[in-house]
């Protein structure tokens, strides 16, 4: 079966998809990234394009991100990052820049997903996707 496991040293980006814009042109809404989104976006596309596998999952798989954040406000290594942003708005740009990378045809093929989020020394983004029977 195969599986991908990489870390991605870096302050994780804050800003999650929830945070589009909405402005109103002839009488319909358009959506748009705001400048903080769009930057933690090409953050995050930047990293990774560095661990594209080099063939894409075709079958379902199992995706475990490890969010990391940097230490602050006398949290420790390790402990539970229990305030914003929320899990499933991370995973969502994630997904988004990950399918658009060629890493998989469609996000859909993502059947389990294990997402934490920590306080860290060493903050980054831990990824392991594995295919699943």
């Amino acid at each position: 079966m195969a599986e991908l496991k990489f870390f991605m040293p870096m302050n994780p980006p804050t800003t999650t998809q929830q945070q589009h814009r909405v402005t109103v042109r002839n009488g319909k809404p358009i959506f748009y990234d705001s400048p903080e989104l769009a930057e933690a976006k090409a953050k995050l596309t930047a990293h990774l394009a560095k661990h594209i596998p080099e063939q894409m999952f075709h079958g379902a798989v199992q995706l475990v991100v490890k969010w990391r954040f940097p230490l602050s406000g006398g949290h420790y290594d390790g402990e539970y990052k229990t305030t914003k942003p929320d899990t499933d708005n991370l995973q969502k740009a994630l997904k988004d820049i990950m399918t658009k990378l060629g890493y998989w045809k469609d996000d859909a093929l993502v059947v389990s997903e294990v997402t934490e989020k920590f306080w860290a020394k060493r903050p980054g983004i831990f990824i392991h996707i594995h295919e699943v029977e």
